[in-house]
């Protein structure tokens, strides 16, 4: 950043480092304990979409990669594109095991970026949710800011937000992970696959 970008109020944005996603785990045993969240073991990754033959080498290698081959005993990866036409990659685990199921996201942001697709990252999320309730909530990683925001739609409402869970998520998380201090930027990820 440079002098006159300082004067004039300019910031620099945050880097992506995917490596924050390894934080979730730690951040996972905080919001179980704080509101009694627990991870569901599904995640997923969201680009703008890439068409034709690059986007089936793209499926191709993220099975590959992720060793989804169901007939020996891998768990499926479901592609989806939602009513903006935007890309779902839906990744599972088995229900608590986040260590894993970051890893694979990890893995899939990874194999995007060294693919040239980038660019089209938009977020990543892991889905959370009360085992004896109906709560619900995704800790998003915005791909480009380099930062995270919690998500939590109200059960049965139609586009409708549970705000003090968010902020109550915010401040249980504060110390854990790099969260988004701009709230203007705490998108709606409505219709996200598995939320």
């Amino acid at each position: 950043m440079g002098f006159l970008d300082s004067i004039l109020g300019r910031s620099k944005p945050a880097r992506p480092d995917l490596d924050q996603l390894f934080s979730l785990p730690s951040a996972a045993l905080t919001l179980k304990a704080g509101v009694g969240l627990e991870p569901t073991g599904v995640g997923a990754v969201c680009f703008a979409s890439v068409e034709g033959g690059a986007f089936i080498q793209l499926q191709h290698e993220v099975r590959e990669l992720l060793n989804t081959d169901v007939e020996s005993g891998g768990i499926p990866v479901e592609f989806t594109q939602d009513e903006y036409g935007y890309t779902w990659l839906l990744a599972r685990q088995e229900r608590g095991d986040t260590s894993s199921l970051v890893t694979d996201l990890h893995a899939v942001n990874s194999l995007l970026t060294e693919a040239g697709f980038g660019p089209q990252l938009l977020c990543s999320l892991v889905e959370f949710d009360e085992p004896e309730g109906d709560r619900t909530l995704a800790l998003v990683y915005l791909y480009k800011r380099g930062s995270f925001y919690p998500f939590a739609p109200l059960p049965g409402a139609t586009e409708k937000r549970d705000n003090a869970l968010e902020l109550q998520v915010r401040g249980l998380l504060s110390k854990e992970l790099p969260l988004e201090k701009d709230l203007s930027r705490w998108f709606p990820v409505w219709g996200a696959p598995g939320l």
